[in-house]
């Protein structure tokens, strides 16, 4: 994996991108490398940022930036390590684990896009924690 730089969630939900890794701080909640050739480490970084607290209008605009669509997401979910089913219920998009049985007794996520909903899954426990070490 290569590093081209970092981004980080600060305290006040500024997602900040550094050329080089950001010094320990109170005010640094996550640090992500950042590996421009990596579809999987851009969308552990929107769907972990959103579900940690991030500005949502500055995720979005990283999504849009990379090119993080609702199909693209599909794909990201078909290739995770996690086991996760990504679709549509109604007008929203459901992300699940890949124990699902039903939501009552399985957590799911809600959005009205697939990475919002990716993110709502991420709550609890973040999906990327095993990837991330």
């Amino acid at each position: 994996m290569s590093t081209d730089g970092y981004y980080y969630l600060h305290t006040d939900g500024d997602l900040i991108w550094k050329r080089f890794r950001p010094e320990p701080s109170d005010f640094v909640r996550k640090v992500w490398v950042v590996d421009k050739s990596s579809r999987v480490t851009a969308w552990i970084i929107v769907i972990e940022a959103l579900a940690m607290g991030a500005k949502r209008s500055r995720v979005e605009e990283l999504a849009a930036k990379w090119g993080l669509t609702d199909e693209d997401a599909r794909q990201f979910v078909g290739r995770s390590k996690d086991e996760l089913n990504l679709f549509k219920d109604g007008n929203q998009w459901c992300a699940t684990f890949g124990d699902f049985v039903n939501l009552e007794e399985s957590q799911a996520g809600f959005g009205d896009t697939a990475l919002q909903a990716l993110a709502e899954l991420a709550r609890p426990g973040l999906i990327g924690a095993q990837q991330n070490g």
